[in-house]
């Protein structure tokens, strides 16, 4: 996709050739075509991708002299035809008019509740000159970036960070907030701010809001959530099937639209195949095949996992294949590359630091190879374990026993237990412990429990104040029922992890000229998974069960029906490391050296890490001490570029 960039001066004019060295940094990304617009005070420009049809023609950024507005937009619009009704676009227009257009169109006739009522991935900027302000939004699931800056005197913005500080008027900080947060935050977003960013002086427009600038200051309000869904109730579980299919062929056919190959990352399991099942038929219609790309482990791996896991699926991706039909097979083992020899790539690309280490090299791995094929849309399900194929079986069970439907209990354990292949002598305490939590803590304290490693060094923690920050983040189990039930609608909406994810797709999308997109975040799916009643997720002692009734005739039954054993990726990331094992040992060792690397991460943890790979052994991939080292290894070299 496109890398858009502007500024406003509130005062002296703009000299397009001080903005030459920003747009010179954005010409090391995929573009097409480049373009740039300005008058006295305001700067537009666009490095475009060409990605859909009527984006070949497009010219970006636009001016309407007509109206006096200007806008730049890196975006893909996918409720075209709900948009040419609502515009009254006519007939003869709508085959070339670009997404941009329609952008502005929609801005001219609702103004602020534009973004409102446009679906895709999307970002852009106007320059309404009448009204002497700027004016943006971000996609109601983030997946596009969206940073600014502004000192009161210049505003500026752009796709990616590391292009405002090429323009004159902005230096680059160390935001030392966000890397306290983002040592100590567990999970895999990065900061409780989900304004901030790496940088202190730059900060990032979040998922579903608009931004408003003008002479007087910046006003940002969200637009948009996924907090109060309106339950859908139907007849039967065949009109709840026909409707999740009708909605996901809606969204799985928009994210299609492009002029170029089209690929997708395919595993084993339910949420990809699902996405290939749906697309694989509509392209064939249009003539072309389905790229698909699959992570194997490296050759020799040793498989160290329980019975329960495939660390390598490609028997399930088979299937999957031979019975959708029209798809390209990719199967990829990544020789030579691993976790560690990543790192500087992805410090370029993300511009951060980063904590999905395992993945990487398989991530950036299927980019270049799509890349090679021109493949300019690769799909995912990344979303689909809270919206397509959510379903949890065990969280549900402990739903009926604190709710006391014994008698419904009983029947869908015995059910699972079946399905799944596991004794109920097993489920019964589990699903106890999920019930009630607050009885099972008490004896975890009295037994001892096994301390995760702090990545942030406590006087570090102490200056940042990191308890006041994360105790409105901390919640109390004692009180309040937290399960699989809450935690999925709590995912969808936080916006952190929009932030996280948006960065990647799109830095991804700018280096490689290809974009992801993931029809199980589609905001319309999204809201049709989050109306549905609770049952219709678990049935008959299946899990996930409305996708996998939803999906007869579209997935191979060992595929669509297996709840015995989940795929894993990548188990192989310790073996794949081997090679490079004494490097990283000294360069850790270096690290705890560092005294102003020290400052931040907690080094005691990190020596006491060290003893660990002494004996380099393929289940240490699980380890949270060892995976504490990797993160280390990332911020450290993140921070030596300062």
């Amino acid at each position: 996709m496109s890398a858009i960039m502007g500024c406003l001066s509130r005062r002296e004019p703009i000299m397009p050739e001080d903005m030459d060295p920003a747009g010179a940094y954005l010409t090391k990304y995929k573009w097409d075509r480049i373009h740039t617009w300005s008058d006295a005070h305001v700067f537009f420009s666009c490095h475009m991708q060409w990605v859909t049809p009527e984006s070949v023609h497009e010219v970006l950024p636009l001016y309407d002299e007509r109206r006096d507005i200007t806008i730049t937009a890196d975006a893909i619009i996918d409720n075209r035809s709900e948009l040419f009704d609502k515009l009254q676009i006519p007939l003869k227009e709508q085959i070339t008019i670009s997404d941009s257009q329609l952008i502005l169109e929609a801005y001219v006739k609702w103004g602020e509740e534009a973004p409102k009522h446009l679906l895709g991935d999307y970002v852009f900027m106007i320059w309404d000159s009448r009204k002497d302000q700027l004016f943006g939004a971000r996609d109601e699931s983030g997946r596009r970036s969206f940073y600014y800056i502004d000192d009161g005197i210049h505003f500026a913005f752009c796709s990616s960070m590391n292009p405002i500080f090429q323009m004159p008027y902005f230096n680059k900080e160390l935001n030392e907030q966000w890397l306290a947060e983002f040592l100590a935050i567990r999970g895999m977003y990065e900061s409780y701010d989900v304004h901030a960013t790496a940088y202190r002086n730059v900060r990032q427009i979040p998922a579903a809001h608009w931004i408003k600038v003008s002479r007087q200051g910046v006003e940002l309000r969200q637009y948009s959530n996924f907090k109060e869904i309106e339950p859908l109730y139907l007849n039967s579980d065949e009109e709840y099937e026909e409707a999740f299919r009708e909605v996901f062929d809606q969204a799985v056919r928009a994210r299609v639209r492009t002029y170029k190959q089209v690929g997708t990352a395919l595993s084993g399991g339910l949420d990809s195949g699902t996405v290939a099942s749906f697309a694989s038929p509509m392209l064939k219609a249009d003539g072309k095949e389905l790229h698909a790309y699959s992570y194997v482990p490296v050759s020799g791996f040793e498989d160290w996992t329980s019975s329960r896991l495939i660390a390598d699926e490609t028997p399930y991706i088979q299937s999957t294949v031979n019975f959708v039909g029209n798809i390209r097979e990719n199967y990829m083992n990544f020789a030579g590359k691993s976790p560690l020899t990543e790192v500087n790539d992805w410090l370029d690309i993300m511009e951060t630091p980063y904590k999905f280490f395992e993945n990487s090299f398989w991530i950036r791995g299927f980019y270049e190879r799509a890349q090679e094929q021109g493949v300019g849309v690769l799909l995912t399900g990344a979303m689909g374990n809270f919206t397509i194929s959510w379903g949890p079986a065990l969280d549900y069970y402990a739903h009926l026993l604190r709710r006391g439907k014994l008698v419904h209990l009983a029947r869908e354990v015995q059910q699972y237990s079946r399905l799944a292949e596991v004794p109920r002598a097993k489920l019964l305490p589990i699903i106890g412990r999920k019930a009630f939590p607050m009885l099972h803590r008490q004896r975890a304290v009295a037994g001892g429990t096994v301390q995760i490693p702090e990545l942030i060094h406590p006087d570090f923690a102490r200056k940042m104040e990191m308890h006041r920050q994360m105790k409105p983040y901390v919640v109390n189990k004692e009180t309040v029922y937290i399960n699989a039930l809450t935690a999925r609608k709590e995912n969808i909406n936080n916006l952190a992890v929009a932030n996280k994810n948006g960065a990647m797709a799109t830095k991804l999308s700018m280096r490689y000229g290809l974009i992801e997109r993931d029809p199980t975040n589609d905001p319309r799916v999204v809201r049709y998974c989050l109306s549905v009643p609770l049952e219709q997720y678990v049935q008959k002692g299946r899990d996930r069960a409305l996708l996998r009734r939803s999906t007869v005739n579209y997935l191979p039954d060992n595929v669509r029906l297996n709840q015995s054993v989940r795929g894993i990726q990548p188990a192989d990331w310790i073996q794949r490391t081997k090679p490079h094992w004494k490097e990283w040992v000294a360069e850790l060792q270096a690290l705890c050296k560092d005294t102003l690397i020290s400052e931040y991460l907690n080094v005691d943890q990190i020596k006491k890490g060290l003893t660990k790979l002494e004996h380099p052994r393929p289940e240490l991939a699980w380890d949270s001490e060892v995976r504490m080292l990797m993160h280390s290894l990332i911020v450290f070299r993140f921070l030596r570029r300062f």
